[in-house]
């Protein structure tokens, strides 16, 4: 626990700094003869609690918390007083005091009551973090609710490095239009179909179709390249990389991606020349895409 103290008697401070210190109940962040003085220090330094006198010259002990409150600080406090008066005990209650420590200061008092006191602010604390976790799971079971299909795609991408090369949105777009159909076949169609179908989509001539179709072939192949490159460089460094032992054999041959590596650790000058399985690469894609859009991973909060 970190604290701070307030009192005008100095006598107070050290014996309160002494007990919590040698009963290693937790640090002094910092200490004032008044409650003037202790506002702006107190505001700086956070502490989790403040034990304050209540009867201080200028800026009594309740009006100190009001103005902190007013500015924010949201730790709590321990009240010092001789005072037995029931009325100003009952009014410090109401300004959220945890409990009252009785002047002359007795040490079994003080350990006894900041060991109920920091019990009690863990326990709040432990709440508001189950709290949290419940209410950011929430937040992720909403999001994942709303997911569509091209945010996996997306999110499987990503874990290769190929989000934004020209080929990613090609990619997504045949996925998309896979998921879509009433048939949804096992296997995909030939690749040529898939290329045309978008290609159609921008209601282009004949002529133009067929150019389209091959530059979309292009665009997903050289993709692919990067993509492998990136799976190769990723085992190189750590052949336990979970993306690296995920996707490498699934999405693509296994032997090539073992060649990329070689040549990699050799330092090869000259680029190494790869067989890319396109149809392999969009059959796995398009089955592990659906599987995790209607299965999505659940995470530990």
């Amino acid at each position: 626990m970190r604290y701070f103290i307030v009192d005008d008697d100095a006598a107070s401070r050290r014996m309160l700094k002494q007990i919590i210190l040698e009963g290693d109940m937790g640090v002094i962040v910092g200490e004032a003869d008044s409650g003037i003085s202790a506002i702006e220090s107190i505001l700086s330094s956070d502490p989790d609690f403040v034990l304050i006198d209540l009867l201080m010259p200028n800026l009594d002990g309740i009006e100190t918390i009001e103005q902190l409150r007013k500015q924010g600080f949201k730790g709590y406090f321990i009240m010092i007083s001789q005072v037995e008066n029931k009325e100003m005990v009952g009014h410090a209650y109401e300004k959220d005091i945890e409990f009252f420590i009785h002047k002359p200061i007795n040490k079994i008092e003080v350990q006894s009551i900041l060991k109920k006191t920091s019990e009690r602010f863990l326990l709040k604390k432990s709440l508001l973090t189950i709290r949290k976790s419940l209410l950011n799971f929430e937040a992720e079971t909403r999001e994942e609710s709303h997911r569509t299909i091209k945010d996996v795609v997306f999110s499987i991408l990503n874990d290769m490095g190929i989000v934004g090369e020209a080929g990613s949105d090609d990619i997504v777009a045949i996925i998309e239009f896979l998921v879509s159909r009433e048939d949804k076949p096992r296997q995909i169609p030939p690749l040529k179909d898939l290329y045309e179908e978008l290609a159609c989509r921008k209601k282009l001539s004949s002529s133009e179709i067929i150019k389209e179709s091959k530059a979309i072939e292009q665009r997903i192949r050289r993709t692919l390249v990067i993509a492998m490159n990136n799976l190769a460089t990723l085992g190189v460094v750590d052949y336990t990389n979970p993306e690296f032992e995920y996707y490498a054999p699934r999405y693509f041959e296994f032997a090539e991606i073992r060649g990329l590596m070689n040549s990699i650790q050799q330092k090869a000058l000259t680029p190494k020349k790869m067989k890319v399985n396109v149809k392999k690469f969009l059959q796995v894609l398009y089955v592990d895409a659906e599987e995790k859009f209607k299965h999505p991973p659940r995470y530990d909060a």
